[in-house]
């Protein structure tokens, strides 16, 4: 076998460790914007957006506490696999809106690429919320294998 089989082979038998390895990443990142967010002293850009909207100080306010504990909190769960699906899931509504209502006026390939790295993470939390964590992680060695299969099949349709 030549080494790109044998790349190819080593990789394809630790499809796993890929996810986990993807979960973490997502986990970390979302968990340093929410880092950021907590400790930018005029979080302007996010609060220019809910301001823009017309709705009260008070609903711009809370939607801000969201964010950032969605993103800080959810963000760290997600990183070490612990309660995936749940964490992946209070991510959602941020990126969806996200992708429908701040960035979609910028439109595809703008210079920031915003919509798309929007897009991408929301559709990696989605992924998340169905396959659950990996082998690696909290839930894992919490709860074992039984809800938090990669595999995609149902234990009774597998051959």
């Amino acid at each position: 076998m030549n080494k790109i089989g044998e790349m190819t082979a080593w990789a394809d038998s630790r499809r796993e460790l890929w996810l986990d390895i993807i979960r973490v990443y997502l986990g970390l990142g979302l968990f340093a914007r929410g880092f950021l967010l907590i400790n930018n002293q005029s979080p302007g850009y996010l609060v220019d957006q809910l301001a823009g909207s017309g709705h009260s100080w008070l609903l711009i306010g809370g939607l801000l506490h969201y964010v950032v504990l969605a993103h800080f909190v959810g963000g760290a769960l997600l990183a070490v696999g612990l309660f995936t699906r749940l964490a992946a899931l209070i991510q959602i509504p941020i990126l969806v809106g996200a992708v429908c209502l701040v960035h979609r006026q910028e439109g595809l390939l703008a210079v920031g690429q915003s919509l798309e790295f929007s897009a991408l993470v929301l559709f990696m939390l989605v992924m998340f919320v169905f396959a659950g964590a990996g082998r690696f992680s909290v839930d894992h060695v919490i709860f074992g294998t039984r809800d938090h299969r990669v595999s995609g099949l149902p234990a009774g349709m597998k051959s």
